[in-house]
């Protein structure tokens, strides 16, 4: 279960979104984040679509049909969503740790 998911619940955008966190600096395609998520490519395709207009994730296409994506990583709502994943995974951490 990711760290979004703990306290939000599962959603398909969050999914992607914490996909794309774990890889920053790395392009990926829709299929690839589609197996990695579990995730249909069309449901993947749907709920990036709003991450690509706010500018948290870029696009690049690659001829007519092949798309790539990665975190904006110079985006300023970007970064606070990395901070806060970072954050809540660090907490995440140690509670499990102070739990055993």
């Amino acid at each position: 279960m990711g760290e979004f998911e703990k306290i939000f619940g599962r959603t398909a955008q969050q999914l992607v979104l914490e996909n794309l966190i774990e890889r920053r600096g790395e392009t990926t395609y829709l299929s690839g984040i589609s197996e990695e998520t579990g995730l249909s490519h069309s449901s993947v395709a749907r709920v990036i679509e709003p991450l690509v207009e706010q500018g948290i994730v870029l696009e690049k296409k690659l001829g007519k049909q092949i798309r790539t994506f990665r975190l904006n990583e110079e985006d300023m709502t970007a970064k606070l969503i990395i901070q806060f994943y970072s954050d809540l995974k660090k907490v995440s951490n140690n509670s499990d740790t102070s739990r055993s």
